[in-house]
């Protein structure tokens, strides 16, 4: 072997591992598009409040200033409290 020889080996292995880390990139890149991201109001509501503690806030909201009937108060506090529940049920069986 000589030392042109030595290069285009080198070349070709440097060309492997570019390509290597490109596919790599490109598949990373990817995975990141198919994500679904949360949108702002989700991400505020998730830091700074429960979704649940919202509603029972907004409907309580309601009751005082609207004057809210106690029992659709209570009906919509159990309906979204006990739909949201079983939304998180079916996300954590599903895996």
């Amino acid at each position: 072997m000589d030392i042109k020889d030595l290069a285009n080996q080198g070349k070709e292995i440097a060309i492997d591992a570019a390509n290597a880390k490109a596919a790599q990139v490109a598949k990373k890149m990817d995975a990141k598009i198919g994500e679904d991201k949360p949108g702002l109001v989700d991400l505020v509501l998730g830091k700074a409040l429960s979704r649940k503690l919202l509603v029972f806030t907004t409907a309580t909201a309601l009751l005082v200033w609207a004057g809210l009937d106690s029992d659709i108060w209570g009906m919509i506090a159990m309906c979204y409290i006990g739909g949201q529940s079983a939304i998180d049920f079916a996300k954590v069986w599903k895996g």
